[in-house]
């Protein structure tokens, strides 16, 4: 007997999964707020049947959310790399770091819960967060913007620190300016 690959959703039903994501996202981002599944599907315009659906537990929408935030992030280096310089399209992408976390951070408590249910939804994230950043840093490298001699796991523990120092949404100007701190240790200078 052999596995097939599970169907492809159909247009709507595609719609439907990343509204109740994004619905779930925001719910579950609320600071001490008690979230309901009937308000997540409520708030992503969809019924309590097709939340589950998709995700068969309180669990399974949480982990898949931070999921797909987690791909959104990690997608969008591309998108980046093709509109922008390379030095320019890796600061922005350490914008949306920063925002990453932020989420990362709003839904510790859920994503705590997804934890203690037995599931690790974390697995995979250092690795794609890496893959991420060796292709930013490679593709900024090759313009001669930045340093070839940096490492991806060092970038990624500086915004790591950046987003615990300044994380909050009040402190998002001074977390830019870090950012800039950092990306101007990462540029290339001539010798001499």
């Amino acid at each position: 007997m052999h596995e097939t690959a599970p169907r492809p959703l159909r247009a709507d039903a595609r719609r439907n999964r990343e509204r109740l994501l994004d619905a779930a996202v925001r719910a579950f981002s609320q600071p001490g707020a008690e979230v309901t599944l009937d308000a997540v599907a409520k708030d992503a315009g969809v019924g309590i049947g097709t939340l589950y659906r998709h995700f068969p537990s309180r669990e399974a929408l949480v982990e898949a959310a931070y999921r797909n935030e987690l791909a959104k992030l990690c997608d969008s280096a591309e998108d980046l790399l093709g509109q922008l310089p390379p030095d320019a399209a890796t600061r922005a992408w350490m914008d949306r770091f920063v925002d990453y976390l932020a989420t990362k951070r709003g839904m510790a408590d859920a994503l705590r819960m997804v934890i203690a249910a037995g599931s690790n939804p974390y697995t995979q994230s250092r690795d794609r967060l890496i893959a991420t950043l060796t292709r930013l840093l490679d593709a900024a490298a090759a313009a001669g913007a930045v340093r070839s001699d940096v490492r991806p796991e060092d970038v990624l523990a500086g915004l790591s620190g950046v987003s615990l120092a300044a994380g909050e949404p009040a402190q998002r100007e001074q977390a830019s300016r870090l950012l800039d701190l950092l990306m101007d240790g990462l540029r290339y200078r001539a010798p001499g």
